[in-house]
């Protein structure tokens, strides 16, 4: 295995995180699926934007950072990890939110603010200018005597892609334990930073396995143009020597549905079907549409038969509850 010297990380994550095979869903599909347990990185921290905060939080801290600005959707996973990491290092957290501020606190937004951050909600129109936003903020600390360092959505970036390449040297151990050469590696793709860190990965260890992002938003011109960007900000940052252009980006962008945050009934079922078969909570946002579109893919014949597919599981739990009425589940009846 290559040596890579990484930089400096802050152990946040519970890592290694389990590989499992969903021995009967695999049965009923023909085809292996192994699940990459990222949804048990933590407890309230748990998903995929903890392993890129690890590099992203020490970049911070070494910087001098007594604050951190950060950005998302209302319900955020990345914003939510943010709150509740800066909390346990003693960080300010500042949440610049996009969407309409909310009659009630729920799912992550609930957990944003017992985690205590600072949240400022701008509607689509003003979060258009979220560079603007970034300065404003951070000037306004700077002012009060604070030192603000500010996280792209997702820490999706140069420094957050090392969360996932640090995450295929992970797999290559298990891939060896299990006896396992996988077909393809399946992730969402939201902000891009995954998918970058595990194509980064993959290229640094040799791994000849195509890493096949699922939209959950953009389109997929938009997809290869910002991963592409965040690995060439990675090799900027830190002096690297790699042909970006030939690296090979797989976007499927044929199962965003109604846009994003918003799933179609299908999604559900897919939710529902996985969680009663083997016990894994996905999520609307992320996981269940790209499990979706993995199982849709794999009636089609985009996989190989018979073959060994890696899902990569981002987490996404607490995004279930403000969608909970979608879910079409009953209320348990008393018995007659």
């Amino acid at each position: 295995m290559p040596m890579i010297s990484y930089p400096q990380r802050l152990e946040l994550a519970q890592t290694p995180t389990p590989l499992q095979l969903l021995s009967r869903l695999s049965a009923e599909v023909g085809t292996r699926i192994w699940i990459k347990r990222d949804d048990m990185t933590g407890c309230a921290i748990s998903g995929n934007k903890v392993r890129k905060l690890e590099f992203t939080l020490a970049q911070a801290l070494s910087e001098g950072a007594d604050t951190i600005i950060t950005c998302g959707g209302l319900q955020s996973n990345h914003c939510r990890a943010t709150a509740i990491l800066g909390a346990q290092l003693g960080l300010k957290v500042h949440l610049i939110l996009r969407g309409e501020t909310p009659e009630e606190l729920d799912g992550n937004l609930l957990l944003d603010s017992l985690a205590g951050a600072q949240i400022t909600v701008y509607p689509l129109s003003e979060y258009q200018q979220l560079s603007t936003l970034f300065e404003h903020w951070v000037e306004y600390y700077r002012r009060e005597g604070r030192q603000a360092f500010a996280i792209p959505t997702g820490a999706s970036d140069g420094i957050g892609a090392w969360g996932y390449i640090h995450c295929v040297e992970e797999m290559l151990a298990q891939f060896k334990v299990k006896g396992i050469t996988p077909d393809a590696i399946v992730c969402a793709s939201g902000s891009g930073g995954t998918q970058a860190g595990l194509t980064l990965g993959c290229s640094l260890h040799n791994l000849d396995v195509p890493v096949v992002g699922f939209a959950v938003c953009d389109d997929e011109a938009y997809f290869q143009q910002k991963i592409r960007e965040d690995i060439t900000d990675w090799t900027l940052r830190y002096r690297q020597t790699l042909n970006v252009d030939a690296l090979p980006v797989h976007v499927n962008d044929q199962y965003i549905g109604p846009g994003y945050g918003r799933a179609t009934e299908e999604v559900f079922a897919t939710i529902r079907r996985v969680a009663a078969l083997e016990g894994i909570i996905l999520d609307p946002v992320y996981s269940g549409k790209t499990f979706y579109g993995m199982l849709k893919e794999l009636e089609r014949g985009s996989f190989p038969s018979d073959s060994d597919l890696v899902f990569i599981h981002t987490g996404g739990l607490f995004g279930l509850f403000p969608q909970r009425q979608q879910l079409g589940l009953s209320l348990p009846v008393r018995d007659q």
